[in-house]
C-alpha cells in the first residue's frame, strides 16, 4: 500500500506537467490567432499613414515650384530696377570712378547746357522791370529774398518815384515803408537811393552800360552789375547766384565757392556768346528741378550727365511732385512774364 501510494504520488506530478503544457500551446495558439486579426486592421493603418505621408511630399512637392517661381519673379522685377537705374545715369558711376579730363568736362558741361537750352526755351530773368534803371534797383532789392516778393514790391515803388532824381530827392522814411516787404529794408533805402544820386550827378541820369562804373554804384556788385549788363545792355556775363554757384559745384564744373572765382572758371568752359543764356538756363533749372535739400532726380534731363544723379527723389512719380512753378502747374515769379512764357503769371501784393 505503501508502494501504491508512492506510485500515485509519483503520477500527479507527471500529469501537471502535460497538463502545463498542454495550458501554454492553447495560450500560444490564442496569441498567435489574435496576432493574425490584427495584422490586416495594422495593415490598413500603415497603408493610411503611408498614403498620408506621400500626399504630403507630393504637397510640399507642389509648393515648392510655386515658392521657387515667386522668388524668380521677385528676382527678375529686382534685376528690371537695377538695370534701370544703371541705364538712368551711366555717366554718373563713370564720373565717380575716374577722374574727368578738361576736354571731358568741356564737353559734358556744353551738352548740359544744350539740354538746358531745350529744356528752358523761354528762360529769362525773373525780375520785373522796363528799363536799365528798374531792372537796378529791382536786382539789389532782390538781396536776401525772392524775385516773387521783389516783383510785387517795385510797381508802388517806381510809381511813385519813376525816375532817378525823383528817388534821390525822396523821404528816406517814405521809401523804406515801400520796400520794406522786402527785407532788410533800411539798408537797401541807403542803397538805392545813393545809386538814384549816382545816377543823376554822375552819368546824367542814365545807367551806365560798362561793368567798371556799375561796381562803384553803392550796392552793387559784379553780379548785379552782370544782371544789369546782359538783360539791359546784351553785354554778356554770368550771374554767380545762390542757385548758381551750387550747381555747378553739383555737377563738378568747379570746386570753388568764392563768386568772382566760380565765375572765372565756368566762363572757361563756354563761348563768351553763351554766358547771359546759361546763367538764366542754370538758375532756371536750379528753381525747379535740382532743388538745394531734395532735387528731383527722377525728373531731371540731365540725368546722364549728372555725378550727383541720386541725391534727391530718383522715383519718376514722386519727383514729378517735386517740380516748381510752370513745371509743377504753379504761378510763376513776374507779375508781366515774357510772350512765350508758358507758365502763370504771379499774383500781385496782397492778392489772394
Amino acid at each position: 500500500m505503501v508502494k501504491s501510494s508512492e506510485s500515485g504520488t509519483q503520477a500527479r506530478p507527471a500529469a501537471e506537467k502535460t497538463g502545463g503544457k498542454r495550458t501554454a500551446a492553447k495560450k500560444t495558439a490564442t496569441k498567435t490567432a489574435t496576432t493574425a486579426k490584427k495584422t490586416p486592421a495594422a495593415k490598413s493603418a500603415a497603408a493610411k499613414k503611408s498614403g498620408a505621408a506621400k500626399k504630403s511630399t507630393a504637397g510640399k512637392k507642389t509648393a515648392a515650384p510655386k515658392k521657387a517661381a515667386k522668388t524668380t519673379a521677385s528676382k527678375t522685377t529686382a534685376a528690371k530696377k537695377t538695370a534701370a537705374a544703371k541705364k538712368q545715369a551711366p555717366a554718373a558711376g563713370a564720373a565717380a570712378r575716374a577722374p574727368e579730363s578738361h576736354t571731358a568736362l568741356v564737353r559734358r558741361a556744353r551738352k548740359i547746357n544744350r539740354e538746358l537750352a531745350e529744356v528752358y526755351s523761354y528762360a529769362h530773368p525773373e525780375l520785373d522791370f522796363e528799363n536799365p534803371y528798374q531792372l537796378l534797383l529791382a536786382t539789389v532789392l532782390s538781396a536776401q529774398t525772392t524775385d516773387l516778393r521783389v516783383n510785387q514790391t517795385t510797381p508802388g515803388l517806381f510809381a511813385r518815384y519813376p525816375e532817378p532824381e525823383d528817388l534821390a530827392a525822396a523821404n528816406p522814411e517814405e521809401v523804406e515803408e515801400l520796400i520794406r516787404p522786402t527785407g532788410f529794408f533800411r539798408a537797401k533805402t541807403k542803397s538805392i537811393m545813393g545809386i538814384a544820386r549816382a545816377v543823376r550827378d554822375e552819368f546824367g541820369g542814365e545807367v551806365p552800360g560798362r561793368l567798371e562804373d556799375l561796381v562803384k554804384l553803392p550796392g552793387v556788385g559784379r553780379k548785379t552789375a552782370f544782371v544789369v549788363l546782359g538783360n539791359a545792355f546784351g553785354v554778356p556775363g554770368i550771374t554767380v547766384d545762390t542757385h548758381f554757384g551750387r550747381l555747378v559745384r553739383r555737377w563738378r564744373w568747379t570746386e570753388e565757392t568764392d563768386p568772382d572765382k566760380v565765375e572765372r572758371a565756368v566762363g572757361a568752359l563756354f563761348p563768351k556768346s553763351e554766358w547771359t543764356e546759361l546763367s538764366h538756363r542754370v538758375i532756371f533749372h536750379g528753381r525747379r528741378i535740382c532743388h538745394s535739400r531734395k532735387p528731383a532726380c527722377g525728373a531731371c534731363p540731365i540725368t546722364p550727365l549728372c555725378p550727383a544723379y541720386g541725391e534727391g527723389e530718383t522715383d519718376p512719380e514722386k519727383a514729378r511732385k517735386l517740380l516748381k512753378y510752370e513745371m509743377g502747374g504753379m504761378p510763376g515769379q513776374r507779375l508781366k512774364p515774357p510772350p512765350d512764357y508758358p507758365g502763370k503769371p504771379a499774383p500781385p501784393l496782397g492778392a489772394a
